[in-house]
């Protein structure tokens, strides 16, 4: 299977349009037809229905394995243009919305100290999506958080050989109205909360599901889902008794009307993760060293930072459910 074969079929299986896909690849539709034609031709098996155009089962099959392959294809071209190609005056960072704060405003600050002619972006994208991005060369680095056990690596999709190194843990807490019964606790076991109602928030704290996952307690239920990026917009819905969410301390601090009980059981933290390829020596590299700092990553030194054996790549998971 030709890569470019692949994405051609993607294209027009999202589509569900040969002419639509040839418009948005640039080709004639009849260089699609050719691609599709020769694609089915060396697997033996129709991958697309004519009229309409839609996949066949062999078809759906292959979607679930081109998005991974093309992406592994573009990350590998990545890879190879970082190690060979010299530093950037490019700096672009990518976030979970609750990794960007105070540590990496300052690091930041040091970087463009260093390279005051830097073109600097910062992104606050998902959880899920990062990896991929800094696989691809979207951003060159990211900051990615969520809850885990004590030590345990956040559970990341397998995207290619990237490094990633532990930069934060804080606790985590469970955020309610400050006039709630159980505000006064000094901590709280999550599996005794199943029956409480959760704001889904998947931008910033656990789901549902992911609640149940957790603690082996089935009953979570969502009481009303928050799609934003924007915590003190989530603290609000707390604060009026929408339901209640699973945070780390920090983000709660100086927030009224919401008090924070710690989660006394599962054994959890709030963990911000480091994520990066190789990287020649420039911006990114500086910021790399800042936020891991060189005691704590073998693989940061003066010549850049290079992904390392000890740190293990994203989709190795620990214990923990999450």
């Amino acid at each position: 299977m030709e890569p470019q074969q692949l994405r051609t079929f993607v294209t027009v299986a999202r589509l569900g349009s040969f002419s639509e896909a040839a418009r948005e690849l640039g080709y004639t539709q009849s260089a699609v037809s050719q691609q599709i034609a020769a694609l089915e031709a060396d697997l033996g098996t129709a991958v697309l229905h004519r009229r309409p155009v839609g996949p066949t089962g062999a078809g759906e099959r292959l979607l679930e394995h081109a998005g991974a392959l093309l992406l592994r294809i573009d990350a590998a071209r990545a890879d190879i243009a970082r190690l060979a190609g010299a530093a950037s005056a490019r700096l672009a960072v990518g976030a979970t919305p609750l990794a960007v704060g105070a540590e990496l405003g300052r690091a930041l600050a040091e970087v463009r100290r260093a390279y005051p002619a830097v073109d600097l972006t910062v992104r606050v994208v998902a959880q899920d999506v990062l990896p991929a991005e800094v696989a691809t060369g979207a951003v060159d680095l990211a900051l990615v958080d969520g809850p885990a056990a004590p030590s345990d690596p956040l559970p990341l999709p397998d995207v290619g050989p990237l490094a990633t190194v532990a930069v934060a843990e804080q606790p985590l807490v469970v955020a309610l109205p400050s006039g709630h019964p159980l505000a006064g606790r000094s901590g709280l076991a999550l599996a005794d909360l199943s029956a409480a109602h959760w704001l889904d928030a998947p931008g910033l704290a656990p789901t549902a599901a992911r609640l149940s996952a957790a603690t082996g307690v089935e009953g979570y239920r969502p009481a009303a889902r928050y799609l934003g990026t924007d915590v003190r917009g989530l603290l609000a819905l707390v604060a009026a008794g929408h339901g209640l969410a699973l945070l780390p301390a920090a983000a709660l601090a100086g927030v009224p009307d919401v008090a924070a009980v710690p989660v006394r059981a599962p054994r959890l933290v709030h963990r911000t993760e480091l994520v990066h390829g190789a990287l020649p020596e420039g911006p990114a590299a500086l910021l790399a060293r800042l936020l891991a700092g060189e005691q704590t990553h073998g693989g940061i030194g003066s010549g850049g930072v290079t992904a390392q054996p000890t740190t293990r790549a994203p989709g190795q998971q620990g214990p923990s459910a999450w």
